[in-house]
């Protein structure tokens, strides 16, 4: 599992993360929500290993990702917000490369790159330079990169972001595939996100955690029983609280 403890994130004055802890577990489709601003991309690139927190731990898979970084990343596939990668590779050739970052060899390497190929249908632009890719195959490929190893963890930064209706609809329905298995973290801003592939939610503004627990229950607190009124309402309170 995930484990999160007394995690704090501070660039000088300003506190990106202020003590947040929470656990996630196998078959949780975890969606994180939050306003700009909110921390939530921050808290994803610590749990990855990409920033060192102020203070606090994550532990993934019973890796610490500060004390045994290599051991915690090997469990993860991360998909960062705006899916960077290399420009002047091929998406064969991207891929390729992070199946060698990632010692997949032999048989298993084939089946990999053959299954995260056919899952985001990529063999039409398999040849192609990744700049010349439109915003949505971009995502695709990012997506790719982030399942080639099979991973019992996913860390997915806006995973939808720039695709039209038909992909989202597609990477949602990957994600419920994967679900059973997996340890899927989601940050979104997409409320019809959470409803469509969250089993849980997290409500994170100013760097603080408002609320946690099921998209049903979230909704359930609005009179209207609408997930958008309860973000609304709780995110509100905290900037009237600040």
């Amino acid at each position: 599992m995930i484990e999160i403890r007394n995690l704090t994130k501070r660039y000088g004055a300003l506190t990106a993360v202020n003590d947040i802890s929470f656990t996630v577990s196998p078959g949780e489709v975890l969606g994180f929500l939050g306003p700009n601003g909110a921390g939530k991309s921050t808290t994803m690139k610590m749990i990855t290993g990409f920033l060192a927190p102020t203070s606090g731990s994550i532990s993934v898979c019973g890796h610490d990702v500060e004390a045994d970084p290599l051991a915690a990343k090997a469990c993860m596939g991360y998909l960062p917000e705006g899916a960077p990668s290399y420009g002047e590779m091929t998406v064969r050739g991207f891929l390729e490369f992070i199946a060698d970052i990632r010692l997949l060899s032999g048989d298993r390497r084939r089946s990999r790159l053959d299954d995260v190929i056919a899952r985001l249908q990529l063999d039409s632009v398999l040849e192609q330079m990744i700049e010349t890719l439109s915003k949505g195959f971009k995502r695709r490929v990012g997506l790719a990169q982030a399942l080639l190893h099979d991973p019992q963890v996913l860390i997915l930064d806006e995973p939808t972001d720039g695709l039209d209706p038909n992909q989202k609809h597609q990477v949602r329905t990957l994600i419920n595939d994967m679900a059973k298995d997996k340890i899927i973290v989601i940050s979104t801003h997409i409320l019809e996100e959470v409803d469509a592939v969250c089993n849980r939610a997290i409500i994170i503004a100013g760097g603080k955690l408002l609320a946690d627990a099921t998209p049903k229950e979230l909704a359930a607190r609005a009179p209207s029983g609408r997930l958008d009124d309860v973000f609304r309402q709780i995110t509100t309170g905290q900037k009237n609280a600040a």
